[in-house]
């Protein structure tokens, strides 16, 4: 089983694209999948077009909330997490973040020609 946190670029690109995250995932990584999310990720939702949409994509995936403190922005929450926790994927459409992320040698997953997402590291 492997872990996914999906940052809110991806959340609303797929929604857009009308992509199925859970099955694209599976299919790219083999296996069953757990997808997370940051609690933050909400309040980034708040007033965009595809708002329930997305909330409605959450809750049908079974996404886990991670919860943190609101000190800092989600992508700061998105790379402790995925560094804290080996073997961690990060589902993320953010060229600054994807760079941070290599940095750290965590596993970037992207959606590529707006029908699935691909792993790029």
């Amino acid at each position: 089983m492997k872990d996914v946190i999906i940052d809110t670029s991806t959340l609303l690109t797929a929604a857009r694209w009308g992509i199925d995250i859970e099955q694209s995932l599976r299919e790219e990584l083999s296996e069953k999948v757990t997808i997370y999310y940051i609690d933050k990720t909400l309040i980034e939702l708040e007033k965009k077009p595809e708002e329930k949409i997305v909330l409605a994509l959450l809750k049908t995936m079974n996404a886990k909330k991670i919860t943190t403190d609101r000190s800092k922005n989600v992508d700061q929450h998105l790379i402790d997490y995925a560094t804290a926790h080996e073997g961690v994927f990060v589902a993320t459409q953010d060229k600054a973040l994807k760079e941070k992320l290599k940095k750290r040698r965590v596993g970037i997953i992207t959606i590529r020609q707006r029908k699935y997402l691909k792993r790029v590291n």
